[in-house]
């Protein structure tokens, strides 16, 4: 019986219980096998009673209870089901904690001695291996997360419960979308130790990282962590682990946000060494064997054979199946087609013949036997050979030399199998088919050497062509110096024969790749066979050691006998064979310097460098407008300026970011704005000449993932794209060279100053983009704005494009503005003040201008106030009435005479009235007052008097007086 609330040990056993050591169980410490045993009872006395067999050793095994403070520990064995059986072996003391078998071997827990693995098995001894991926292996943990979500969006974010790496048989694969998973195995070392796993890593465009940390969850290899991309193959990463609990973590994030999706990372092969023991050896996995006791390692079948797990040998497949190397199984043979081989020339013989060998592409895996099938066609049919390829010429043997200095040859045919070379059928149709040429280095053009902004060095032109059912690819990669391999461009589907031009600008050991698969799905047997790739040329300019496959026109020394090399920027005349400079504001053709036609105009607002070699802005212009001039300094503005944009989100809840770079003027051309990839360079941050890929121009775009999302302590750089390579021009026109800037996408709110626009063109030529990349960026004043103010782009393209071409940038500051100058300002002339008065000058409103002239001092001058304007005033109108009022009475006085005059003879007249009266005279006679009263013949008023006065008198001079005769009537004027 068992009392409730008491637990009663054996007798036979409780001499054993002070040597283990105690484990916590609640606030009590309990030793580890009375808490066994306890359960053991609890689980029994739930049997209400029911009888127990003794246990048989496959109900139970052994373990080792943990070390003590003396480095020993004991043997116990527990039961595989508790509570089923009884009867167990007494515990008895284990082997040191420091013992370990060698590789090859395990511990026998129940003699506690090293034993050999079995045929069809190995062991690592202190090490642990994980090669089968048919599921996850028992202790590893696969988590899916999302970065960051915005719980208010996340009901439209997809769910990243799913986004967890595959096991895939071999190997197990990455996600490849943008939540982060995360492959994680913990594991005890009692010793130090090694982890080692091969991996294949070929897109940046995800970040793999591996790290280790302990159990107080810190890291242990820091710098380590960020993993490099793979060019060739599987590449195998170690990583040395410290004694103690020890977590492994691969995790990986994609963060493409375009449309194309990445290649997932693979791992495979991950082994630990530094574990205790080993208490039973592995079984060999399907597709390998060992035919030795006592193995550490299996070796994988050969092909056309396979073997199942824990085997001891391989079993060749039938005749109509075929396997790859390390196989499980055998595969049907698929029939022959002529995709499944080739064909190649012999060498010349002494008659200008070569012969037609076919072979079948390695390995062969088709079968000539099933119906349909292709016959591999009869070898030894003699042709006539083939040309040389350009730079190489025929000897008197019939074979092909190259050319040797001073001479050329332009060949006229360039053949592996025809005329191109294609890409043969795989083993399956998502199979990668590469071609690889490897260029040791390149001779520096003069112009390069000296002009550091001539960054071009050499080109390779090819000429290819895709023929597809479904979507295959076609992907153009460039390495340097033995580095990763970097995809430059790629085809999708079918494309027609074309030429595509790369421009290489680093003299260094570059190899160039062709991949090409037919799908990215792995479909059993193959079902386009039919899509291939062609290429039918290679050519590569300026390589050391070169042939030549054609003349140029050089320029000749002064003897006229051998070429020498053209200044820099210098044009060779055609006819003369002379160096000519180019004009001013003009740039030369650094490949063909020929003829006057080879330099050149510069844009708008541009000038030339010294070397001619291109074209920039100094940060200054002048642009007319509305009938003045304007004049602008940029040269505030000629470092580089970035900003981000965003941010944007995924589909799965990533958050990044656009990261614009924008050199805009001056530095003599220099482009300084830069755009660098960062994701498998994190532990070379500060060094940029060695990231693996920079993108160094006038503007530049790359995708940033901000560090709090990533948890790096950087953000991640990534994707960096030149956007402008060569400058176009400055205008205040919104078109130039093709480039267009509509106003409508930045529309402005005071139309009275235009905006500046600086247009840029880039080389980078891709499918959608077949002229290149360009930029047109609006410079637009904002005196509010101070220092480098806002960059902007379009609302309704919040990319910076919207057919993704061209790019389009709003620049709104202060230092926009044209210069200040006498138009932008006008005077305020204040009131006179105590005999001063002040001119004040201000800017007009709203002001549009910066620096420039500043504004003219307050001017100060001398003035008369009004009070004495108005005393003038009122004396000249007093001194005009005395004056109106004399004259008056003159010309009253006068007419009263004339009037008497007038009047006597008037009288003299009615006395007499037919004999007219004699003359009399007008003066006064003798004894006459010439004060006599006047005898009116009228009353007029006074004024009267003077308007018939001033409207009576004559063209002569005279008065004309109206005369009256007695009766009254008017007879006659005088």
């Amino acid at each position: 019986m068992v009392e409730a609330g008491r637990l009663h040990p054996p007798r036979r056993w409780r001499r054993w219980l002070p040597l283990l050591p105690p484990v916590e169980f609640g606030r009590r410490r309990l030793p580890l096998l009375w808490l066994a045993l306890w359960l053991l009872l609890w689980a029994g006395a739930t049997t209400r009673g029911q009888e127990l067999h003794a246990c048989k050793e496959s109900e139970y095994h052994y373990e080792y209870t943990a070390c003590n403070s003396l480095g020993s520990r004991w043997r116990v064995a527990v039961p595989h089901n508790p509570g089923i059986c009884t009867g167990l072996p007494d515990p008895i003391k284990g082997t040191e904690c420091s013992f370990s078998c060698k590789a090859g071997e395990f511990l026998d827990m129940k003699n506690q001695s090293c034993k050999p693995c079995a045929e069809g098995t190995y062991s690592l001894g202190t090490g642990v291996r994980f090669d089968e991926w048919d599921d996850l292996p028992h202790g590893f943990a696969n988590l899916a997360s999302n970065l960051e979500i915005d719980h208010s969006f996340t009901d439209s974010l997809e769910n990243c419960t799913t986004s967890k790496w595959v096991p895939k048989g071999d190997y197990i694969a990455s996600n490849t979308d943008e939540c982060t998973s995360t492959l994680v195995y913990a594991v005890n070392l009692k010793q130090s130790g090694i982890v080692s796993f091969e991996y294949i890593y070929p897109d940046s465009s995800i970040v793999f990282e591996f790290f280790v940390q302990n159990d107080q969850c810190q890291p242990t290899v820091e710098e380590s962590r960020w993993m490099q991309t793979t060019e060739k193959g599987w590449e195998t990463h170690s990583v040395e682990l410290s004694r103690g609990n020890n977590v492994l973590y691969w995790r990986t994030t994609a963060f493409s946000v375009w449309s194309k999706t990445p290649k997932p990372v693979l791992v495979r092969n991950i082994g630990i060494t530094g574990v205790a023991y080993t208490s039973e050896c592995f079984p060999c996995k399907a597709g390998t064997y060992t035919s030795k006791s006592g193995s550490s390692f299996c070796r994988p079948c050969p092909a056309n054979s396979f073997s199942s797990k824990g085997t001891t040998s391989c079993h060749p497949c039938e005749p109509t199946m075929y396997s790859d190397r390390g196989s499980s199984s055998c595969k049907p043979r698929p029939a022959c087609t002529d995709k499944d081989y080739f064909y190649t020339h012999t060498a010349c013989d002494t008659n200008g013949e070569t012969q037609l060998m076919y072979k079948w592409a390695e390995p062969k895996i088709c079968s000539e036997d099933l119906p349909n099938a292709v016959k591999l066609p009869a070898s030894g049919v003699k042709t006539r050979c083939p040309p040389c390829n350009p730079g190489f010429f025929k000897t008197n043997t019939s074979s092909c030399e190259p050319c040797p200095y001073g001479s050329y040859s332009n060949g006229s045919g360039w053949e592996v199998a025809g005329d191109h070379m294609y890409t043969v059928a795989g083993a399956s149709d998502n199979d990668f088919m590469i071609l690889t040429l490897v260029i040791p280095g390149f001779s520096s053009p003069q112009t390069v050497m000296e002009d550091t902004e001539n960054k071009e060095i050499a080109r390779i032109t090819f000429v290819f062509e895709t023929i597809c059912t479904v979507n295959c690819e076609l992907y153009f990669m460039v390495g340097v110096n033995s580095k990763t391999n970097t995809p430059v461009e790629t085809w999708v589907g079918s494309k027609g024969k074309q030429s595509y031009t790369y421009i290489i600008e680093k003299n260094a050991t570059m190899s160039f790749t062709w991949a090409f698969q037919r799908t990215a799905y792995h479909e059993p047997g193959r079902k386009y066979t039919n899509d291939v790739a062609k290429l039918y040329s290679i050519n590569v300019t300026n390589v050391i050691d070169g042939v030549a496959s054609f003349c140029r026109l050089c320029a000749l020394e002064s003897s006229g006998s051998s070429c020498t090399s053209c200044p820099h920027g210098h044009y060779i005349d055609r006819g003369s064979g002379s160096c000519y400079s180019c004009a001013s504001n003009t740039y030369l053709k650094s490949h063909q310097p020929y003829g006057s036609q080879a330099c050149i105009p510069c844009g708008p607002g541009t000038k030339s460098n010294e070397m001619h070699s291109l074209c920039y802005n100094d940060c200054h212009l002048s642009a007319s407008t509305q009938g003045r001039t304007l004049e602008y300094n940029f040269s505030a503005l000629a470092n580089s300026t970035s900003f981000l944009r965003g941010p944007s989100f995924t589909s799965k809840g990533l958050k990044y970011f656009h990261h614009f770079n924008i050199s805009l003027c001056g530095n003599n051309g220099r482009k300084t704005a830069t755009c660098v990839d960062n994701v498998t360079d994190m532990h070379i941050l500060g060094k940029e000449a060695e990231f693996s890929k920079l993108a160094s121009s006038y503007v530049c775009q790359s995708i940033i993932v901000p560090s709090d999302v990533m948890g790096f302590k950087t953000v991640v750089s990534s994707q960096p794209v030149s956007l402008a390579d060569r400058f176009v021009g400055v205008t205040t026109e919104s078109t130039l060279d093709n480039i267009t800037s509509p106003a409508d996408y930045f529309p402005a709110e005071n139309g009275d100053l235009p905006d500046v626009i600086f247009f840029y063109r880039s080389s980078d030529v891709t499918q959608t983009c077949t002229v290149g990349r360009a930029t047109a960026i609006r410079m637009r004043c904002d005196p509010l704005k101070t220092q480098s103010g806002t960059l902007s782009v379009p609302s309704k393209c919040p990319e910076g494009t919207c057919d993704g071409c061209t790019f389009h940038f709003l620049w709104e500051t202060v230092e926009a503005c044209p210069l200040c100058s006498v138009d932008d300002y006008h005077a305020i002339i204040s009131a006179c003040a105590g005999g001063i008065q002040r001119t004040t000058y201000v800017w007009r409103e709203p002001k549009l201008c910066a620096g420039g002239i500043p504004l003219p001092e307050q001017k100060v001058s001398i003035c008369k106030a009004m009070d004495f304007w108005l005393k003038v005033g009122i004396s000249a109108g007093t001194c005009s009435a005395i004056l109106l009022t004399v004259m008056t009475c003159y010309f009253w006085k006068k007419n009263q005479k004339l009037e008497y005059k007038y009047s006597k003879l008037v009288m003299n007249a009615s006395a007499k009235d037919s004999e007219l009266p004699a003359a009399d005279s007008c003066a006064i006679m003798e004894g006459e007052d010439a004060e006599d009263d006047l005898i009116f013949t009228s009353k007029n008023s006074l004024f009267g008097k003077i308007k018939a006065f001033t409207s009576k008198r004559t063209s002569d001079g005279f008065d004309s007086v109206p005369l009256k005769t007695s009766s009254g009537t008017t007879e006659m004027d005088l």
